[in-house]
C-alpha cells in the first residue's frame, strides 16, 4: 500500500508531463529506468496509454526475473505498446529519442545513469526519485583531512556524511539538469511516512543550455572537491578558484517557458 500510494501520487505529478508529450509527438517514447517490478509503468500505462492511439513505454530492468515477470503481466493485460528490456541503465539501448524518463527510486549512481540517458537522448521531461546516495559520501570520506575552512565540519561524522552527502548529490543533479537547459522542481514525493527516500527531482526541458547554471555548477564542484558520476560523464569540470581573485560576474539566467503545474486535483 506505500508503494501503491507513492506511484499514485507520482502520476498526478507526471500528468502535466504526459499530456504536454502527447500533445506535441504523435507517438511519445516513455521511458521507466530501473524499472523494478514496473508498478509505476503499469499505472502510467493504464491512466494514460491504454486508450491512446499510439505511445509506447520502455521499461528497464537489469533482473530478469523482474523483466519477465512484467512481461507476462503485460500480456495478460494487453497492454500491448509496453515495452521491456533486462538490461542496467547504463547499458540499456535507448530510442534515439526519449519525450519522458522517469526513475524511481534508481540507487546510488544509477539516478545518474537515469539522467545521462534522459539528457543524452534530448527528453522533454525528466522525474527522477534518488536513494541511497553514497558516491559523493564516500568521496568527502576521502576528502575530509584535505578540506580548509569550516567546510570539512559538515561532514566529519558519518551521520552527517550521509545526510550532507545525499542533500548535495541531489543538488548537483538539479543544477546539471538546468545547465542542460532543463527547467527544475524539487519537492516531495509523498508524506515521510510512506518513504524516507522521499526527494522528487522534476526537470521540463526549456532552453538548449544555462550558462550561469554551468558557472554555478563547476564553482560548487570546485569548493566541495566532489565528482559524481553525473559531472564526469558529462565533462563537466570544477572552475579554477584563485584564492583572493573578486567573483566573477555571473551571466544572465535565460527567461523559461512557464512552468506548468504540479499540483494534484
Amino acid at each position: 500500500m506505500r508503494k501503491l500510494k507513492q506511484v499514485n501520487h507520482l502520476m498526478g505529478l507526471l500528468r502535466p508531463a504526459v499530456e504536454d508529450v502527447r500533445a506535441r509527438h504523435p507517438s511519445p517514447v516513455m521511458v521507466d529506468a530501473g524499472s523494478g517490478n514496473a508498478y509505476l509503468g503499469f499505472v502510467l500505462y493504464e491512466l494514460y496509454l491504454k486508450d491512446a492511439e499510439a505511445g509506447t513505454l520502455l521499461s528497464v530492468e537489469g533482473r530478469p526475473e523482474l523483466t519477465e515477470r512484467a512481461k507476462v503481466r503485460a500480456e495478460r493485460l494487453g497492454f500491448s505498446r509496453m515495452r521491456f528490456q533486462t538490461a542496467h541503465i547504463d547499458a540499456a539501448e535507448y530510442p534515439e529519442r526519449i519525450h519522458l524518463l522517469m526513475a524511481l527510486h534508481a540507487c546510488d549512481t544509477a539516478t545518474d545513469d537515469a539522467l545521462l540517458a534522459a539528457i543524452r537522448h534530448g527528453a522533454d521531461h525528466v522525474a527522477v526519485v534518488p536513494c541511497c546516495q553514497a558516491e559523493v559520501a564516500a568521496q568527502l570520506k576521502e576528502r575530509r583531512q584535505a578540506g580548509h575552512g569550516s567546510m570539512p565540519l559538515l561532514y566529519a561524522h558519518a551521520w552527517h556524511r550521509r545526510e550532507f552527502g545525499s542533500h548535495l548529490t541531489n543538488v548537483i543533479r538539479a543544477l546539471t539538469l538546468e545547465s542542460f537547459g532543463y527547467q527544475v522542481t524539487v519537492t516531495e514525493l509523498t508524506g515521510w511516512e510512506h518513504s524516507l527516500k522521499n526527494e522528487l527531482i522534476l526537470a521540463r526541458r526549456v532552453h538548449r543550455e544555462n550558462r550561469r547554471a554551468r558557472v554555478q555548477l563547476e564553482r560548487l564542484l570546485a569548493e566541495t572537491g566532489v565528482s559524481p558520476k553525473l559531472t564526469r560523464e558529462l565533462g563537466v569540470k570544477p572552475a579554477a578558484l584563485v584564492a583572493g581573485a573578486p567573483a566573477e560576474v555571473l551571466p544572465e539566467a535565460p527567461v523559461a517557458a512557464e512552468e506548468p503545474s504540479t499540483s494534484v486535483e
